[in-house]
């Protein structure tokens, strides 16, 4: 099988993405894959260290208002498509899968047009603009919600999950805690911000840091590795308790999730994911900065199960964020009723579900 996959931006574009390839290196170990991401995009590194032949265009998004940088959007979208063309016509793909962000948007329109089954995967309950446009060209359209159902063709829609989700099913918690310093008998609290971090959340960290010293679990704290040495400048001040570990940016997150009790962190569609596939309870707070507020949206179908509690960055600081990993990690039969829900509302197959719809168009 020849697969070429594209998604970039955020990590929640990329993770999926490649627990597809994972997936489908367990079953068909002989696959050949190729990667199309953007110029300078987080994509790139990671990618790469996957070991995963990359190609890269230079792609923008669309300005939601009238900007003269729109025109340079679409002289950047016919470049991109005419390069993805050539990628396709040189590396002759089965299948073509995005998983969202502005770089698939070429990319798997260019294989649409030259007859290739193409797939997109929308990680998101609310989707961004480059697959709802894509969904009129693309085969099938895998979604991780149901809410997501409603905004594409109806013919086209498999519910799938979150390929990530199968991903974080393999890790293991003691090598997670091993690689980062943690004690492997203690309650264990993970805070992070996405994979660039975000300076809300770390705001908050650092206004609780003397506080957390007198608790009995431990905390990761992982700051995003362009908040880092900002954060680390104000830890000096504050002092870091012993019990609290910060790191800039965590590659293995599956063997580290694994071991976890509790995740503070954003509301993106793979965190979602990967939270539900293992139980584990969650605060979570939305980037009030995202396309049409998707953030809140995939919170509140946790929360209304009582598997997460939601914070808005408006609301958020130091005291309020404590009072509530303590409400959590301080009674047992709070906790176990999170968890549950948590597990009630995953798909631990999703990478499974993608790789069979793969598979069927392919054989259609």
């Amino acid at each position: 099988m020849r697969v070429m996959l594209s998604g970039g931006g955020t990590g929640g574009h990329i993770y999926p993405a490649i627990a597809v390839i994972n997936e489908i290196k367990r079953h068909v170990p002989d696959s050949e894959f190729l990667y199309v991401g953007a110029k300078n995009g987080l994509e790139q590194d990671i990618v790469k260290r996957e070991n995963i032949p990359f190609e890269s265009l230079h792609i923008t998004g669309f300005k939601r208002k009238l900007s003269f940088e729109n025109v340079k959007t679409i002289n950047r979208f016919l470049r991109g498509v005419s390069k993805s063309k050539k990628f396709i016509k040189r590396f002759k793909p089965d299948v073509i899968i995005g998983t969202g962000g502005y770089v698939c948007g070429p990319v798997v329109y260019a294989g649409a047009k030259l007859g290739i089954p193409t797939i997109i995967h929308e990680q998101n309950s609310i989707p961004g603009l480059t697959n709802k446009f894509l969904s009129r060209y693309v085969d099938r359209v895998a979604v991780s919600f149901e809410a997501a159902e409603a905004f594409f063709p109806k013919q086209k829609v498999v519910l799938t999950g979150n390929p990530r989700a199968s991903e974080v099913l393999n890790g293991d918690a003691s090598k997670g805690k091993k690689e980062s310093g943690l004690s492997l008998d203690k309650k264990t609290v993970i805070i992070f911000g996405g994979s660039r971090g975000a300076r809300p959340i770390n705001d908050a960290v650092i206004g609780m840091l003397k506080d957390l010293a007198n608790i009995d679990y431990q905390v990761l704290y992982i700051t995003g590795d362009v908040h880092y040495n900002t954060v680390m400048e104000k830890i000096k001040q504050a002092g870091n308790p012993q019990n609290v570990i910060i790191k800039p940016f965590i590659h293995n997150m599956p063997d580290l999730l694994a071991g976890a009790d509790l995740v503070v962190s954003r509301a993106g569609a793979t965190t979602i994911a990967e939270l539900t596939a293992l139980g584990i309870p969650s605060i979570l707070i939305p980037s009030p900065y995202v396309t049409n507020n998707h953030q809140e949206k995939n919170a509140e179908a946790l929360a209304k199960n009582g598997a997460s509690i939601i914070i808005k960055e408006n609301d958020l600081n130091g005291h309020k964020l404590l009072k509530e990993i303590d409400s959590i990690l301080g009674d047992e039969k709070t906790w176990k009723k999170m968890h549950e829900a948590s597990v009630s509302q995953g798909i631990p197959d999703a990478a499974a579900r993608v790789r069979t719809l793969m598979a069927n168009l392919i054989n259609r």
